[in-house]
């Protein structure tokens, strides 16, 4: 039970990172924030009750597509910044505001299903162990972290962090964690 809890708290570790990404948009208010986190607790309920089906289903290790559903919302995480801030960047045109809310809607929906991989995979792990306290762990992991950074990217310090560093973090922290469950066989 306890390294069930510190597994959410530990690969929750990213939602840091999304919290300073959103933070940093104007346009982004904390009930926004607070509405991913709604969306994002109903699919961890929802990774949790699945996971056992999922489990049953599989005929290899849950540990690979642990590990490569993380390694790739990691480089999705950090394309999806590159090619969007591009986008941004090269049309100057396109409105601000509707881009900055699609911005948000896309970060929210990766969190989200992040978080519902993170439940799936630790109840995996955990199988015969597994309880409800992993999902509203993972879930208010994700809601704590980001509510943090998001209110402090609101200081004049985290201002000046450009985005694209908190996208790469966030990025690189979910392909760490898929690595590692890839080749260490168990994940954290």
């Amino acid at each position: 039970m306890f390294m069930s809890i510190l597994s959410g708290l530990v690969v929750s570790v990213d939602a840091l990172f999304i919290g300073l990404s959103l933070g940093l948009q104007k346009n982004c208010r904390f009930a926004y924030l607070a509405a991913i986190n709604a969306f994002l607790f109903a699919l961890c309920i929802a990774g949790f009750l699945l996971a056992g089906h999922v489990y049953e289903i599989i005929p290899f290790e849950p540990d690979l597509i642990v590990g490569f559903a993380f390694i790739s919302l990691g480089a999705w995480s950090i394309l999806q910044y590159i090619i969007f801030g591009r986008i941004k960047r090269g049309n100057r045109t396109q409105n601000q505001t509707q881009a900055s809310r699609k911005t948000i809607v896309l970060v929210g929906l990766v969190m989200s299903i992040e978080a519902m991989m993170i439940t799936m995979g630790i109840t995996f792990v955990f199988m015969p162990n597994s309880s409800i306290v992993i999902p509203i762990t993972v879930a208010a992991a994700h809601f704590g972290y980001s509510a943090l950074t998001f209110h402090l990217a609101r200081t004049k310090r985290a201002a000046r962090i450009p985005a694209v560093v908190s996208h790469a973090v966030s990025g690189l922290a979910l392909i760490a964690y898929g690595l590692l469950a890839l080749f260490s066989g168990v994940s954290p």
